[in-house]
């Protein structure tokens, strides 16, 4: 199961959430955002192919750049740190363990960028969103010989700003961040977060390898 999310994430992150240019992404339109951030990130990974296959950490920049300013990675770590750790917690460990889950998440998703073989992707029709606050795009995977494979990603809107960003994807049924908080909540309770941390931080330090 963990290697299959594996792959389907490398499948699916591809087609997130990036950013060429603000002006060029809807951020107040969750599916024309997760749609043209999508071909966006297709083409600068094929455009720049040949320097990533000589420096594959150029998988990290493109990961800042094109992908985490569409990412609540805050809302998100705090989703990992889970209500009962909380407590545990203080302001400055969270705000230092989100810090670090940023670079961790850039590191994770260079890794599967990897996996990238112009795989097609199929998104659904736009629904009706006025009024929600939570929703889950959903996305199919098309490689041929294969089943489709299903993809939602969950976005949450911004009160403030009105605008929405990615907290989790669900492949096949599996929410990558309830994986990543039944992976790391028991270490929080049992290690403290600093320990998560300073963990997570010789984790988002690894070089990027073609497999």
């Amino acid at each position: 199961m963990k290697k299959l999310l594996t792959i389907i994430l490398g499948l699916t992150f591809l087609v997130n959430f990036s950013a060429f240019a603000d002006d060029h992404v809807d951020k107040k339109n969750p599916y024309a955002m997760i749609e043209t951030v999508a071909k966006i990130t297709f083409k600068r990974f094929s455009d720049e192919q040949i320097e990533i296959r000589k420096n594959p950490d150029l998988l990290k920049d493109i990961v800042r750049e094109e992908l985490m300013p569409y990412v609540n990675y805050k809302y998100a770590a705090l989703k990992v740190i889970g209500v009962k750790n909380y407590k545990q917690t203080t302001k400055k460990t969270r705000a230092d363990f989100a810090s670090v889950f940023r670079e961790y998440l850039v590191t994770s998703y260079a890794q599967v960028f990897t996996l990238y073989k112009k795989q097609k992707v199929e998104f659904e029709p736009e629904k009706n969103f006025e009024k929600a606050k939570n929703l889950a795009v959903k996305t199919s995977v098309i490689e041929p010989g294969r089943p489709p494979i299903d993809i939602s990603f969950r976005v949450k809107i911004d009160k403030r700003t009105k605008e929405w960003k990615a907290y989790d994807m669900v492949a096949e049924g599996v929410s990558l961040l309830d994986s990543k908080q039944a992976e790391l909540s028991g270490l929080i309770r049992q290690k403290g977060l600093p320990y998560v941390t300073k963990l997570l931080k010789q984790k988002s330090a690894r070089p990027i390898v073609f497999k």
